[in-house]
């Protein structure tokens, strides 16, 4: 037998041993599914697309912000059509979504297609109806980004480039959607804005006029916060539940915080607890870290860290006070310290 004959057979073998280890794993993995855990449920409801969701929320911005998203594949010489065709576009195209969504619940399980098709379509209209309320929230938002923020160029520079716009904005339009009773969608918009953005908010939290996130990577607002007008948030701040241990049974509670108007909340700090509120014009400093509620007017900060500084030889340990934020220039410099960029 020669040697190309002895690889050729060795070739088969090998093929034959990967052909079997293939069938082998693939009849394990089939028999796994008969193990009766939910994850083994094959017989679910046509689930929402998410391509579809995403597509709806990028032509709602397309809505939302006509002279800063355009839609490419409509075209028009008239810019009243132009949004019109969105206009009917996202409708269709939205009712499908919740029609299939609808069937997560209990009160829609019983209903016909054609019912659900109409409840569908009632609601994407609904919904429709609410834009012009929901652009004006969004106007306040860009105000105040651009107000608070001295880095800021220009609105068109918020509207294009600011992470917390867009996460705050697609959250408006989920939260609306949240208000009427519609499941799954509305999370799975702002679980793509949290993709995009870095930035987690429930669309079931309420969010009042002139939200700014400044940065905004990393923040958390969980799905019972109530946050009221005038609030900016820096990064990294959580607005979240005190504690979880009691699972399902805390569902429709109030579990996260209540952040009156006017309110600043620098860098890393955490707020938690449906019992919580932060008082009306309350200042909580960076990394602080909050269980209870707080009066109006308070200002909360963390003693000065220590820095350790080496130079060369030389062992000695300098301590430094960093100077107070802008909006803290009114109180006495003493060892507590804020955070802004």
């Amino acid at each position: 037998m020669t040697h190309k004959t002895i690889v050729g057979t060795r070739m088969i073998d090998m093929r034959k041993d990967i052909s079997n280890r293939i069938q082998s794993v693939t009849n394990r993995i089939l028999k796994d599914y008969q193990n009766g855990r939910d994850i083994d449920n094959m017989n679910v409801f046509n689930q929402p697309d998410s391509t579809a969701v995403i597509d709806i929320v990028n032509k709602l911005l397309n809505i939302l912000f006509p002279g800063y998203y355009r839609p490419r594949e409509f075209r028009s010489y008239n810019y009243d059509s132009r949004i019109a065709v969105v206009i009917e576009d996202v409708i269709y195209n939205l009712q499908k979504q919740i029609a299939i969504a609808l069937r997560f619940k209990e009160e829609y399980a019983a209903e016909t297609d054609f019912e659900l098709r109409m409840s569908a379509e009632e609601l994407a209209i609904d919904f429709l109806e609410r834009i012009p309320h929901i652009r004006a929230l969004v106007n306040t938002d860009m105000q105040a980004s651009y107000e608070g923020d001295p880095a800021a160029f220009s609105k068109d520079e918020i509207v294009l480039c600011y992470p917390g716009l867009l996460a705050s904005t697609i959250n408006r339009l989920a939260h609306e959607l949240f208000l009427l009773g519609v499941p799954l969608i509305p999370r799975m918009m702002t679980e793509y804005a949290h993709s995009k953005t870095g930035i987690d908010i429930h669309p079931g939290a309420t969010i009042g006029e002139y939200f700014f996130m400044d940065h905004g990577t990393g923040i958390v607002v969980g799905e019972t916060s109530i946050i009221g007008k005038h609030v900016k948030v820096y990064q990294g701040v959580t607005i979240g539940a005190l504690s979880t241990r009691g699972g399902q049974r805390l569902k429709g509670a109030k579990r996260h915080p209540t952040i009156e108007d006017n309110v600043t909340i620098y860098a890393g700090a955490s707020i938690l607890g449906g019992d919580t509120t932060i008082g009306e014009g309350s200042v909580i400093g960076s990394n602080v870290f909050i269980t209870s509620s707080v009066k109006p007017g308070t200002r909360i900060s963390v003693k000065t860290q220590e820095l350790i500084i080496r130079n060369g030889d030389d062992d000695s340990d300098l301590g430094s006070t960093p100077e107070p934020a802008d909006d803290m220039e009114e109180s006495k410099p003493d060892d507590t310290w804020y955070y802004v960029i």
